[in-house]
């Protein structure tokens, strides 16, 4: 996998073959950091967690990477992570659960170099789904066990 960072410019990445020797040619388009921007939240891929995990995922670190980069470039913008779950197991563990989520998505974004006065935490459990589906595909329950970024001051 190659990954590109540039200032102003969303992360992208993408797979060489295991097969490729000497050069290789690769285009890897960048898109303005502003478009994942929008009102009231910034819009990453989906920052999912596995069944009743808290950590965060390879691919999730990779958005919020996205995260860090706007907040870099915007050092007055606050963020409140919303964390949610998927409806298996009992409502107020999945409330902790959640809680768990969203602190360890502050602390990541922390551990990039934001300010901690700048992001703060919020579990919601399972109260608000994505997909309201009973019962639930496997994609379902995982579209459910996600993070939202709240853009509470610019």
């Amino acid at each position: 996998s190659l990954q590109v960072n540039a200032e102003d410019y969303e992360s992208n990445a993408a797979m060489v073959g295991e097969d490729a020797e000497g050069e290789v040619d690769l285009v890897i388009e960048l898109s303005p950091i502003e478009k994942i921007i929008q009102e009231e939240e910034v819009v990453l891929n989906p920052i999912m967690f596995d069944f009743d995990k808290s950590n965060i995922r390879k691919q999730a670190a990779f958005e919020l990477d996205k995260l860090v980069a706007v907040m870099q470039k915007y050092p007055e913008m606050k963020i409140k992570v919303e964390a949610h779950t998927d409806k298996r197991g009992p409502s107020s563990y999945n409330q902790q659960l959640s809680e768990r989520r969203a602190q360890s998505t502050v602390q990541y974004v922390i551990s990039k170099g934001i300010d901690e006065s700048r992001i703060s935490g919020e579990g919601l459990g399972e109260s608000s789904p994505k997909v309201e589906c009973d019962p639930c595909t496997d994609q379902q329950y995982e579209l459910n066990r996600r993070s939202v970024f709240k853009i509470i001051d610019k």
